[in-house]
């Protein structure tokens, strides 16, 4: 499982190096000396070709050596792919302001496995700049200093956009100030515990007057899991002088049904109250349910079925009753929370490797997208997943038949490392963005058809899909989400807080 960020850091050493030699200082040549024969004249027939050898200070063979290592089989320069071209030491990755509209990074005290994104009343779909927006993230402290680890609430305002960006959005409403720093503020609820994963739901207010009820679930190596109001928290930012109280940082819940720790997290879009399922290690998952009168209750009869930890979790967004998730088991399951038997509706072995994440189109409801160890995400249509059919013999009652290996509609393997995270553009149901343990962030265009002659040309660059749209340098990608109200911009969290929209999308 990919779940840690790593232990250290890429070598680094100088690069290889060299000024072109100056210039020899030659006497003229006396008028009294007598004609020279120069037994090499066949090798070096003029001046320049001489001074051309060894220009970067270094012995001919050594640099005809490493020219060579620069082309490929074809004679064709190599091409430098982010995630896939190894660097050299000393060598690192800047990237082209050209291709932004919005590049920013933002530190923290400590990595952040997880983070979600919180809805604001800002408006949907705003395009101004500078932008604003609220998030939460759980930390990874070291394991000397768990108790410094907490749920970070956090405000980013002061993304500017790119300069001499010229995108489609209106420039009438923007604001002069591009060149501003962007600002991170934060309120710390402490937390002695990594967190693993981090969702964040919200209740509509009955008064029009008061904001929405913002709770989160965090799931920590502790076992527990925790769910907290933020909403005082979020609203301190506007306010100045607000405090929050100790009381304020306790959380309303803690969940103890889990014997082992786990990843697997997601609150229901369509129980407005609240429904939260979490999953563990044990292949075990709990359902959570608000009760009328504030309250929360775990149902103690989990849903069985996986054979190994459950990694990943996502309610449906159009079924209120349906959920998936996926496991290192391999395999997709399909749920049905009113089912008495607590048991799948649907398994498929979708992969021979851990199946790492899962995304449920928001827009297109019967397509799930999933990632894997071993680099592949693919797109299924659960449309064409049928249950299996019940055996008639003996035999099967005492040995489970085989699951199912459905076709995926869409697969790649560009990445070379595990998937981290992979999630749908909330609006257009053809883009979904990747992260990879290859320290990149990738976006890709699903309308790109794979019959399409022009969409076939890649510039001749080898292994590179055609709906590839944009790669993007994260180090220690773990985790990234499409902002629901700010059309195309994305937040990554690695070793830093990444936020960006390309021109791309």
């Amino acid at each position: 499982m990919a779940k840690r960020t790593a232990d250290e850091e890429k070598a680094a050493g100088p690069l290889k190096a060299g000024e072109r030699p100056d210039a020899m200082d030659v006497d003229e040549k006396p008028s009294d000396m007598g004609e020279f024969e120069d037994e090499f004249e066949d090798e070096f027939e003029s001046e320049d070709e001489i001074i051309e050898a060894g220009v970067d200070g270094r012995p001919d063979a050594e640099r005809e050596a490493d020219e060579a290592m620069d082309v490929d089989s074809s004679g064709a320069p190599a091409t430098f792919i982010v995630g896939r071209t190894k660097l050299e030491p000393g060598q690192t990755l800047s990237p082209d302001p050209t291709t932004y509209r919005m590049l920013h990074n933002l530190g923290t005290p400590w990595p952040c496995l997880s983070f979600d994104i919180v809805r604001d009343g800002l408006g949907d779909s705003r395009t101004v700049f500078p932008a604003t927006m609220y998030t939460v993230a759980g930390t990874q402290a070291d394991s000397a200093k768990a108790s410094d680890n907490s749920i970070m609430v956090m405000k980013f305002s002061g993304l500017s956009k790119m300069q001499g960006d010229d995108g489609d959005e209106s420039s009438g409403d923007e604001s002069d100030d591009e060149d501003a720093d962007p600002i991170l503020e934060h309120k710390s609820i402490p937390l002695n515990s990594t967190t693993n994963r981090i969702r964040a739901h919200q209740t509509p207010s009955q008064d029009p007057s008061r904001p929405a009820t913002t709770l989160t679930a965090t799931m920590t190596e502790s076992t527990n899991v925790f769910i907290h109001d933020i909403t005082p928290h979020l609203a301190s930012f506007d306010t100045p002088g607000t405090v929050i109280t100790p009381q304020q940082n306790k959380p309303l819940c803690t969940i103890r049904a889990h014997k082992s720790e786990g990843y697997a997290v997601d609150w229901s879009p369509l129980h407005p109250a609240g429904k939260l399922l979490t999953g563990d290690n044990d292949g075990l998952i709990y359902a959570t349910t608000r009760t009328d009168g504030g309250g929360f209750v775990t149902d103690t009869r989990p849903f069985q079925g996986h054979t190994s930890s459950v990694e990943d979790i996502q309610w449906s967004p159009s079924e209120a009753s349906v959920f998936a998730s996926a496991s290192s088991d391999g395999t997709v399951r399909v749920w049905d929370v009113r089912s008495k038997a607590r048991k799948p509706a649907l398994s498929m072995q979708v992969s021979a490797v851990d199946v790492n994440v899962l995304s449920w189109s928001r827009q297109t409801t019967h397509l799930l997208a999933s990632g894997d160890d071993a680099g592949v995400w693919a797109v299924w249509d659960l449309r064409q997943w049928k249950p299996s059919a019940a055996g008639g013999n003996a035999s099967s009652a005492s040995a489970p038949a085989p699951l199912q290996r459905p076709t995926p509609i869409a697969s790649f393997d560009f990445h070379k490392e595990q998937i981290t995270s992979v999630e749908w553009h909330p609006t257009d149901d053809s883009i979904v963005a990747v992260s990879a343990g290859d320290d990149t962030v990738t976006l890709w265009d699903l309308a790109v058809e794979l019959d399409d002659e022009e969409s076939k040309d890649t510039g001749g660059v080898q292994d590179v899909p055609p709906q590839l749209l944009f790669v993007h340098y994260q180090n220690l990608a773990k985790e990234l989400h499409w902002h629901p109200q700010i059309p195309g911009a994305l937040v990554a969290t690695g070793e830093h807080f990444s936020v960006f929209r390309t021109i791309s999308v």
